[in-house]
């Protein structure tokens, strides 16, 4: 398995980071912006399963990290402590949608019954993606962040603030539930 861009930095990340921390030097943040945004964008997209909240996610997690660049040591990749600023933005934003979600009033059931008479059976990817995004957010994230992203246990552990054991569980539990929902052939599963 390769290792996420991420966590190799770029030759000149930790100038451009130094450069953005020290002078606020708009050069050295747009190419930190440039060296990161399409990873952090992709993750908000699998996080949140919409292009538009997505992109403002985005620029929400890098004007919090350029506000907080400060707070950056060194002692992982800047990627890495990017990516563990996107988490906890998305993760915020996640919990208001769904905190404001829960005060609307749903639909009645016939209108959900008409909206679904019309459905297609979906493909395997879309079934996988449904039942992901239905998973518990802490296991989601760590199947977003090792199946998807190509993250290892101990990364992920460190932008999720638990150990690596306890990563690899919540890996091992969220296969599992993937597995009661997806009744799919063997074939399928490629085993």
């Amino acid at each position: 398995m390769t290792v996420p861009d991420s966590a190799m930095p770029a030759p000149d990340e930790a100038a451009s980071a130094q450069a953005a921390l020290t002078a606020r030097d708009p050069v050295a943040e747009r190419t930190l912006y440039e060296q990161h945004v399409d990873r952090i964008f992709r993750l908000a997209l699998r996080m949140t399963g919409s292009a538009e909240m997505a992109e403002d996610l985005t620029q929400d997690v890098f004007m919090r990290a350029f506000e907080r660049l400060h707070q950056f040591r060194g002692e992982s990749g800047l990627g890495t402590w990017l990516h563990r600023v996107a988490i906890t933005v998305i993760l915020n934003a996640i919990a208001k949608r769904k905190a404001a979600a829960s005060r609307e009033v749903p639909l009645e059931p016939s209108v959900l019954a008409a909206s679904r008479s019309g459905a297609v059976e979906l493909d395997v990817r879309d079934r996988v993606r449904a039942a992901v995004a239905q998973l518990p957010e802490e296991l989601r994230i760590v199947v977003l962040l090792y199946d998807v992203e190509g993250y290892q246990h101990n990364e992920i552990a460190d932008l999720m603030g638990i150990s690596a054991g306890a990563c690899r569980m919540r890996l091992l539990r969220a296969h599992q539930v993937l597995r009661t929902m997806l009744p799919l052939e063997r074939e399928e599963w490629g085993r």
